[in-house]
């Protein structure tokens, strides 16, 4: 049996003063031993500082269990984690809310970071949470930045690690707009699947209902 990393429902709602949207994105972990947790994690945009959420839960109506929560920060250009007393989410395998000092004392927290790695690792939506964390930027040509055409082709430059989406139109180095990586995912969502695209290598689609491939 292989780790199952099963991505759930993806909830989206404008936040009170409709200047973002909070995204809450849940999914489900089962190890290749059956042990099996669930998760949530999300974000919102237009909040300052960048700050996500994170809940996993194990354990539902044993002794031990308990849903464990997180923030999720940028440090060293990278993301880091914080146990919080701050419950963030229900979970469906989660027990009762676990404040910082519980979950540090608890024996399964190593489950718990690995289950969060994995799942950081392998759930497309983590993708773009993370590119929202980091402020990522890209390089678009103007008819995919002004959402004239949807993006045919991604690519992540190693020499600089910038990101570069261009349309039907091609690229113009004259005319190429900068934006946030996150704000064309938002726009457009089929670009989720490209997210962790590594650097020195570009994907491409025939159009913007179709299946993204390596560039040959």
């Amino acid at each position: 049996m292989e780790i199952q990393v099963v991505e759930g429902a993806l909830v989206e709602v404008p936040t009170a003063d409709v200047t973002g949207m909070d995204r809450r994105a849940f999914g489900e972990f089962v190890s290749p031993r059956g042990e099996m947790a669930s998760y949530a994690f999300g974000w919102t945009t237009g909040a300052d500082p960048h700050v996500g959420h994170l809940t996993i839960g194990i354990g539902v109506g044993n002794p031990g269990g308990g849903s464990f929560h997180a923030v999720i920060f940028v440090n060293d250009d990278g993301i880091a984690y914080a146990l919080t007393d701050e419950p963030f989410e229900r979970v469906p395998e989660g027990g009762p809310d676990l404040t910082a000092d519980q979950a540090r004392a608890h024996d399964t927290l190593p489950f718990i970071w690995w289950v969060t790695d994995l799942v950081m690792e392998r759930d497309r939506r983590a993708h773009w949470m993370r590119h929202w964390l980091l402020g990522t930027l890209a390089v678009q040509s103007t008819e995919v930045f002004e959402q004239r055409e949807p993006a045919l082709r991604v690519s992540h430059h190693a020499e600089d690690g910038v990101w570069h989406l261009v349309g039907a139109s091609g690229a113009d180095g004259d005319t190429g707009r900068v934006g946030h990586l996150h704000h064309a995912v938002d726009e457009d969502q089929s670009l989720i699947d490209v997210l962790n695209l590594q650097p020195g290598h570009t994907l491409v689609r025939d159009d913007g209902g179709r299946p993204w491939h390596e560039e040959r």
